[in-house]
């Protein structure tokens, strides 16, 4: 069913890495030495790495500074943080946050009602455009009863490993990507960036109409029946083990392709 990397030479030509964080960078939630290493190597070979996350603007506003990479998109596209500035950028149009912030908590309240084992994640105070609560013990038959609520009160909902979200119904990883890519990337071919993940809300960034080169770590395959669109490719290795993995295979390939030159 999945390919493993080793069967491709499309990545000679990759000049931006875009990758989920949580599972997909990290190591039993923890960014590691060797992590940190392969997104070096990569800034030096002139290859650069966006983050989109699900994670919460507060968050990433210091990551994006922080980490060798060029920008990263917050809660699941809703928010871009450039590297070169600390001002966000919003992808999604939200014209009264505060108002904005009260319709989700009352939606949330909503969850909660039907599901009293709901907690608030902890770095929901840090949060503009969607609302998160903790993935913990919940089954697939209520996740997806939570995603029938959320769609019939007007939102969307996704999850990842970590979290569960309820956000603006438009609001994707996906769609956030492509307008930053429009917007600040406008010279780099579809066949010039590679997607990458693990889970579920980052089923869009899988998506080969938009993506056609696009990798899971190996752990994505624990969630391969919940997925509409597949990763073309899946690593050998797990979590940010697998993101090392595929940094060096872009290293090799691109090592290999200077030497024909």
């Amino acid at each position: 069913m999945y390919r493993p990397i080793s069967e491709s030479t499309e990545f000679r030509d990759v000049r931006l890495v875009a990758t989920d964080m949580d599972g997909t960078l990290t190591k039993e939630g923890k960014f590691t030495s060797l992590l940190l290493q392969a997104l070096e190597n990569l800034a030096t070979n002139g290859i650069q790495v966006l983050i989109v996350t699900g994670r919460s603007a507060g968050w990433v506003s210091g990551i994006s500074s922080l980490m060798p990479v060029v920008g990263a998109l917050a809660e699941n596209g809703g928010i871009f943080y450039p590297s070169n500035n600390l001002a966000p950028i919003s992808l999604t149009p939200i014209p009264d946050i505060a108002k904005h912030r009260q319709n989700l908590a009352r939606t949330f309240e909503k969850l909660q009602s039907q599901f009293p084992q709901l907690r608030e994640s902890s770095d929901n105070q840090f949060r503009l455009t969607d609302w998160t609560f903790d993935v913990a013990a919940l089954t697939e038959n209520e996740l997806q009863s939570l995603n029938n609520i959320c769609q019939q009160m007007g939102w969307g909902f996704t999850y990842s490993n970590v979290q569960c979200h309820i956000k603006p119904q438009q609001q994707d990883k996906a769609v956030g990507l492509l307008q930053v890519l429009r917007q600040y990337f406008p010279g780099y071919s579809p066949s010039q960036v590679v997607t990458v993940g693990d889970s579920p809300n980052d089923e869009s960034l899988f998506n080969q109409n938009s993506f056609p080169l696009s990798v899971g770590v190996a752990n994505v395959i624990k969630y391969a029946h919940q997925l509409q669109y597949q990763p073309v490719y899946v690593t050998t290795a797990a979590e940010g083990e697998g993101f090392c993995e595929l940094s060096n295979w872009i290293l090799q390939k691109k090592a290999d392709s200077r030497g024909q030159d």
